[in-house]
């Protein structure tokens, strides 16, 4: 039920003028593209936050300037790659945010997509495991799939891996899916509350609309299933190849990166989100990473809930997802090792 909570009330909570005594260093890597400007604006509103470390490879101290002005409490310094900014950047973090890499374009394949942002992220993931090992990390650079497997492998080989620390963030399938339903079935989002399991991308994606506690015709489910698979793709046409979904991302990063201070900062409990992370859900089909809802705990994963029941039209969109997954997951940790 706690699928799609909203970043509105998650702000009744998290963000304020005044910054908690026991709040959390930040880092947002990729700070200054299209994710990364509206996420970090974003964060600065959160009260658990002290300090917001923005990096990227131009034009991140201006963003810092802009939003230092933002009458919230929380510092923010913005670093570049000269003289150890990501040292600086990535020192005592709490949480580092990965937006970083370059978005979908049209007649971009996934291998195209996967060999740029491969190598930005193996980096960054580098960088992490050097200046701050104990942060939780949270990745948004596509493919999904593919990259949270490549940031675990560079942490292995440091060896300071912790499976509970390292998220995969897929809010945004989540985000859409309660908005999508919420038009179709004409009631609130608060009343569109949809599982979406899997993986970040395509037929990975898969919503449980059986779960929601609404009804749908055939032709429904179908048109919600296709349209929550490949909603990047709509924003992508409508942005005329000029750029994919980065507002709507940063709203979702933004949310998940909240749910992670309540629980890790402020103590909160049942605080449930979806996300990608190490599982065993379907380990013995050779899938080492799956999202499903996953309890966030002091200490990152707290528990990963069961995928639940499923339907017959499900259970085939299921069987779709974990071979196309294995084989994403597999590229990630090849891309390492070789």
């Amino acid at each position: 039920m706690f699928a799609t909570r909203q970043i509105s009330s998650i702000a009744k909570r998290a963000f304020s003028t005044s910054t908690s005594s026991n709040a959390a260093k930040v880092a947002v890597l990729g700070a200054a593209g299209g994710i990364g400007q509206p996420l970090s604006l974003l964060l600065k509103q959160s009260s658990l936050i002290s300090h917001l470390s923005l990096y990227d490879i131009v034009n991140t101290p201006g963003v810092a300037a802009d939003l230092s002005h933002i009458n919230t409490d929380s510092k923010v310094t913005g670093h570049v790659p000269a003289n150890d900014g990501l040292k600086d950047a990535l020192t005592g973090c709490d949480i580092v945010v990965i937006p970083a890499g370059v978005p979908r374009k049209p007649g971009m394949t996934r291998d195209d997509l996967f060999n740029t942002n491969a190598s930005i992220v193996r980096d960054l993931a580098s960088a992490c495991a050097e200046h701050c090992p104990k942060a939780h990390i949270l990745v948004i650079a596509n493919p999904v799939n593919s990259t949270v497997p490549i940031v675990a492998e560079v942490f292995k080989k440091a060896g300071v891996f912790d499976p509970k620390r390292l998220f995969g963030v897929t809010t945004l399938d989540v985000v859409r899916a309660s908005r999508f339903v919420s038009e179709v079935k004409k009631v609130s989002t608060e009343d569109a509350k949809i599982t979406v399991i899997g993986g970040h991308s395509g037929v990975t994606i898969v919503p449980l609309l059986s779960q929601s506690g609404h009804s749908f015709t055939e032709e429904e489910v179908k048109a919600l299933t296709h349209r929550i698979q490949f909603g990047g793709d709509e924003v992508v046409k409508a942005k005329n190849g000029t750029g994919s979904a980065t507002l709507s991302m940063a709203f979702a990063g933004a949310r998940f990166t909240n749910s992670l201070l309540e629980a890790t900062v402020a103590g909160k409990k049942n605080i449930v989100e979806p996300t990608f992370v190490k599982s065993e859900i379907f380990a013995k089909e050779g899938v080492e990473y799956f999202a499903t809802n996953v309890e966030l705990g002091p200490n990152g994963v707290e528990k990963i809930h069961p995928v639940g029941k499923v339907n017959a039209y499900e259970q085939g969109l299921i069987d779709a997802a974990v071979p196309e997954l294995k084989g994403n997951i597999a590229k990630g940790k090849a891309f390492i090792k070789a």
